[in-house]
């Protein structure tokens, strides 16, 4: 459903959202043992034998958001196709009013739109560098629907316990290392993110994320900088919830 989106948001969203199909076949076993070994260890947990090899996943989230260099709590709905493109829409408030937009890639390239009530423009950005930052986002998140993984290009990673996942999106790679511990579980991944740095040079930039356990109990601890992103940047709360599509299903959990 694309009713409560951003307006701007509805037909990248529709775009991504193909009519429902019948389950699909279930990934390919004999893909993911042709990885290397900490890919085959992740994808083998988050992957059991006979899921459909599901390639597209609808989540919804919660964090925070920076918007006029001051951080609001946000709530959030993705789109995540890994190799195709994402929406990313949320909705927060500044100074009580309620804001609303959306980050995107796609066929067109990249793009952010936000809006003040709807109408006054807060924030748009589009063009190659916007484009080139998206996709790198876009490579970096395939995690989060681990059914699609297999048809990344994988390679040896740079230290034990890692792979390179990569995906060609508008004729860059983009790569991604991620780190397995033993038991399979996906611990870290870190990658180049094209970014405006804090000279204002727009140039790729180190990025790096880890899985961890979320509390309730606990309150989460602010970051110790902003993130170096073209445009908004935002922060989960690290949960999320995976919602059901006739098209989409359920994908594996990420560990």
């Amino acid at each position: 459903m694309t009713g409560r989106l951003p307006r701007g948001a509805r037909r990248h969203w529709q775009a991504l959202d193909r009519p429902a199909l019948p389950v699909p076949p279930a990934v390919d076993t004999a893909a993911i043992a042709a990885l290397p070994e900490p890919a085959r260890r992740w994808l083998g947990r988050a992957v059991p034998p006979g899921t459909p090899a599901w390639s597209v996943a609808e989540l919804s989230m919660r964090g925070e958001i920076r918007l006029g260099g001051a951080w609001h709590a946000f709530s959030a709905r993705q789109l995540l196709a890994p190799g195709v493109g994402f929406v990313w829409a949320a909705r927060t408030r500044v100074l009580g009013l309620p804001v609303a937009g959306f980050d995107r890639y796609g066929p067109g390239g990249g793009e952010l739109r936000w809006r003040l009530l709807g109408v006054v423009p807060v924030l748009s950005a589009a063009g190659a560098d916007v484009s080139r930052s998206a996709a790198g986002r876009l490579a970096g998140e395939g995690v989060l629907v681990p059914t699609a993984c297999p048809r990344a290009v994988w390679s040896e990673g740079p230290a034990p316990d890692t792979a390179v996942m990569s995906w060609v999106l508008d004729g860059e790679r983009e790569d991604t290392v991620v780190r397995v511990d033993p038991e399979g579980r996906l611990r870290e991944l870190s990658m180049r993110r094209w970014g405006r740095s804090r000279r204002h040079r727009v140039r790729p930039a180190p990025l790096r994320g880890r899985a961890v356990r979320g509390d309730r109990r606990r309150r989460r601890p602010r970051a110790r900088r902003p993130e170096r992103r073209l445009g908004v940047g935002e922060r989960a709360a690290g949960r999320g919830r995976v919602l059901p599509g006739a098209d989409r299903g359920r994908p594996s959990p990420v560990s």
